[in-house]
């Protein structure tokens, strides 16, 4: 039988519900590029320090890796709206401190073209005059082909 391992810290860490995945989902969800930025095609990584209370929500925000040209502000908005799921401690009330990158990459520009009605082209090849006479038999030269391509 096992014994059962104790925790590494007495203080656990606070959690996005739904894990990194669903607090990715959230961030990308809730970003809107701004403005400047997206003028002057400006992509990057903000890196932040936000500042977790003991109820879960975000007190403070710090910059570590500046992008400029609002992204800055918008990174900041977007991470104090995120809620965080707070292990109860016994009567501790402790901050905790977390450390996030916000990605932003512009848009991809999307192809607009409507997609045009089937095409067909319709051809027929036939026989010159200058081929020798087919041989008998073999009738083939002097018949010509039809070919109709539809895309």
């Amino acid at each position: 039988m096992k014994k059962e391992r104790k925790p590494e810290s007495i203080l656990r860490k606070p959690s996005y519900k739904g894990g990194p995945a669903a607090m990715r989902k959230f961030i990308g969800k809730n970003l809107r590029y701004p403005a400047g930025a997206k003028a002057q095609q400006i992509e990057g990584t903000v890196r932040l320090r936000m500042d977790i209370s003991h109820q879960g929500k975000v007190i403070g925000t710090k910059i570590l890796s500046s992008l400029g040209h609002g992204c800055d502000e918008e990174a900041e908005r977007v991470v104090k709206l995120l809620k965080f799921e707070v292990p109860k401690l016994r009567k501790i009330r402790a901050t905790f401190h977390k450390k996030i990158n916000i990605h932003f990459r512009l848009p991809k520009a999307k192809d607009n073209k409507q997609p045009s009605a089937p095409t067909q082209v319709q051809y027929t090849v036939t026989a010159q005059k200058d081929d020798p006479p087919a041989e008998e038999g073999n009738d083939q030269r002097n018949n010509g082909y039809e070919y109709t391509i539809n895309w």
